[in-house]
């Protein structure tokens, strides 16, 4: 992500964060601008309107609210259309740490100038059903269905998800990562099936009429193809054609907000007879928007493999255990292709 500062001493700063830990400044997220604010209880002007402090601050958002919104609540707040009942405290925490994994997705997107039209302001547009398993004794399917994605809020339970992530056999499984997949659906339904971008989408990923409830019954009872990994990202991207831009549209939010934080941190990667690899310095850039696919993984591939370096090192699994093949490299490509072509100047409005 981009680098985050505290207004006043110039700290660096979590994109999570309420109180700076150098000066002790009450700070909040400023949406249009994506840049750290002063946050007083009764709000302060920027650029001529007045924000004030989110009325979730109490459960760890921090962003600002617009006086003229008609709302205490941020924008952010707002895409939650359905959440636990206050009374429920347990889920009540699950939801502020996955809403935390809601605004640093809704920050990159805003960043990458994606259209955020909200659920309350245009039928179909984006919005959040946040709820718990754990809490409500109901099945929650994490999914999405006509702008709306639905977010298990158990998956907040590292116990739970670890489960479920040895259980389905997956490297990878995260809270940040099930929103980047569902709103990866979102924008293949608003961006691509609704467009001039299908008929290509369908020539390279296939025909997603084709049904999905028996794509979903033929995968779990069969599993994913044995040579998946010949033009896939995952085993789960294999099941269906949504699946598989949904996979690819989530590891493309991977890359590019990887290398975005090491381009924050002015990071220079050097390669030296790494097999594959050309030696020679790699710095990653701010942002991606101008550049050709090509380009980003010619810096991503170096990255990743120095951050899997850096992750064994502490006796962990791979940052990113994933390979890029050829196949998934022209999907990623449409993916960055549909994404700058989508580009908007005020995502939030």
């Amino acid at each position: 992500m981009r680098l985050f500062r505290c207004p006043r001493c110039r700290a660096v700063a979590f994109i999570e964060t309420v109180v700076c830990d150098a000066c002790g400044l009450q700070m909040g997220l400023h949406p249009p601008t994506l840049s750290m604010r002063p946050a007083p209880e009764q709000g302060g002007d920027v650029e001529g309107t007045w924000w004030f402090p989110c009325s979730n601050r109490s459960w760890r958002c921090n962003w600002l609210a617009a006086a003229d919104s008609g709302s205490g609540q941020c924008v952010s707040c707002r895409l939650t259309r359905t959440r636990p009942d206050n009374a429920d405290t347990l889920a009540l925490e699950k939801l502020a740490t996955a809403s935390a994994d809601k605004r640093r997705l809704l920050v990159q997107l805003a960043d990458l100038g994606l259209p955020l039209t909200p659920w309350h302001e245009k039928k179909g547009g984006l919005g959040f059903d946040l709820l718990s398993s754990r809490s409500s004794g109901n099945r929650v399917v994490i999914g999405h269905a006509s702008g709306i994605v639905t977010i298990d809020l158990a998956e907040s339970l590292d116990a739970h998800r670890e489960a479920l992530r040895i259980s389905l056999g997956e490297p990878y499984r995260t809270m940040l990562g099930h929103f980047r997949h569902e709103v990866g659906h979102y924008y293949q339904w608003v961006l691509v099936e609704q467009t001039d971008w299908i008929a290509e989408c369908r020539t390279l990923l296939g025909d997603e009429r084709t049904s999905y409830s028996d794509a979903v019954a033929r995968h779990y009872r069969t599993g994913a193809p044995r040579d998946w990994n010949e033009g896939y990202i995952s085993e789960y991207a294999t099941m269906h054609p949504w699946e598989d831009f949904a996979e690819c549209f989530a590891h493309y939010l991977h890359l590019t907000s990887t290398l975005q934080t090491a381009a924050s941190g002015s990071l220079t990667v050097r390669i030296e007879g790494v097999p594959h690899l050309p030696d020679g310095d790699v710095t990653p850039r701010s942002s991606y928007a101008d550049a050709t696919m090509d380009e980003i993984l010619a810096d991503w591939i170096p990255l990743a493999t120095f951050l899997n370096r850096v992750n064994r090192a502490m006796g962990k699994g791979d940052l990113y255990p994933f390979g890029i093949v050829a196949p998934v490299a022209r999907k990623l490509d449409f993916v960055h292709r549909v994404v700058t072509a989508s580009r908007v100047e005020t995502p939030f409005g």
